[in-house]
């Protein structure tokens, strides 16, 4: 036979394609079927990140900062003022991380103005972080919802990655002592601002504030 000429295909039992030898479905079949196995794990788990997800509030998860020194900042304000947290020792602060674009902080803002009107003329202090958003829109919401305390622009976010923010609305309350008594994660409530701000009022801190 020629060099050039190609070999013959050698056909199998019935069947069975060209050059496959009996019994070589198996480890096709074997593979298919861990394929499948692993195919449901995946799913298993994915099922049971997402049940998690659903069924806790991520406002219970702990953080590492409550009951620990408020990370320091000094950050300018939309109107041109610098806020320097060091200078606000001996006061309580409700710090609140927000955005206009955010659905939540527009929803729990109206809450934010009461506990403001109500808790900011006996000392407390309220100020707001602007996260991943423009002056310009911080501005507007501003003016539509009202509320006259401090918003805070953060370059960069160094702030926010300071306090472990990983989105908004998220408010930290910190004591006289300048440490973080409680950190809420996502909307909050009034009536969790007053109980918060009153127990930190007090002295004693609604999550027991640290010495």
């Amino acid at each position: 036979m020629p060099d050039w000429v190609d070999p013959p295909i050698l056909e199998g039992p019935a069947g069975e394609g060209p050059g496959q030898e009996r019994g070589t479905s198996r480890p096709r079949r074997v593979g298919r079927t861990v394929g499948v196995v692993a195919g449901a794990l995946i799913i298993a788990l994915l099922g049971s990140i997402f049940a998690f997800g659903l069924g806790h509030d991520p406002g219970l998860l702990p953080s590492e900062l409550v009951g620990h020194r408020a990370p320091e900042f000094s950050l300018r304000s939309l109107n041109g003022q610098t806020i320097d947290l060091r200078t606000l020792r001996g006061k309580v602060v409700v710090l609140n991380f927000w955005a206009s674009w955010c659905v939540a902080c527009r929803q729990e803002h109206p809450n934010l103005v009461a506990a403001w009107q109500r808790y900011g003329d006996s000392g407390v202090v309220f100020l707001g972080v602007l996260y991943q958003d423009s002056p310009r829109y911080a501005r507007q919401f501003m003016k539509e919802l009202g509320g006259g305390w401090p918003t805070l622009l953060d370059p960069g976010g160094r702030t926010a990655i300071s306090y472990g923010v990983a989105g908004v609305p998220e408010t930290f309350f910190i004591g006289r002592n300048g440490r973080i008594a409680y950190k809420q994660v996502g909307y909050s409530p009034y009536e969790l601002l007053a109980t918060e701000v009153e127990a930190l009022m007090a002295g004693d801190g609604s999550r027991k504030e640290a010495a």
